[in-house]
């Protein structure tokens, strides 16, 4: 079977590369990484007009540093929960994913990603 690659794919050899590179220099407060699970990663994706995910970077209120992820359509705008009244409304019209496991402490099993 041929293997066709799809766009943002790259090699585990690259992969390994840029982890390692990250590793040895990830900065102070930089988790190595961070795991979401697939229920919620395709809640985010089956939203209506999901065409792509985007991944920001946050800082938590303990100074940590995190990923928050949200889905984006077609012309690259984020897909997000209703705004009324400048208040943030809870609902079930866009999902954004945060509070994933940080490596560390909660590091997956050695792989050559991590190791």
């Amino acid at each position: 079977m041929m293997n066709t690659k799809i766009p943002h794919q790259i090699s585990l050899a690259e992969a390994i590369a840029l982890t390692a590179c990250f590793r040895n220099d990830p900065g102070a407060d930089m988790p190595l990484c961070e795991t979401f699970n697939k229920d919620s990663v395709l809640a985010l994706l089956a939203q209506p007009g999901s065409h792509s995910f985007r991944i920001y970077l946050g800082r938590k209120a303990d100074n940590s540093i995190c990923s928050v992820l949200v889905a984006a359509d077609a012309d690259g705008q984020d897909i997000l929960p209703s705004v009324e009244e400048n208040l943030l409304t809870e609902g079930d019209d866009g999902i954004i994913l945060e509070d994933a496991f940080h490596c560390p402490p909660a590091c997956p099993p050695l792989s050559p990603l991590n190791g």
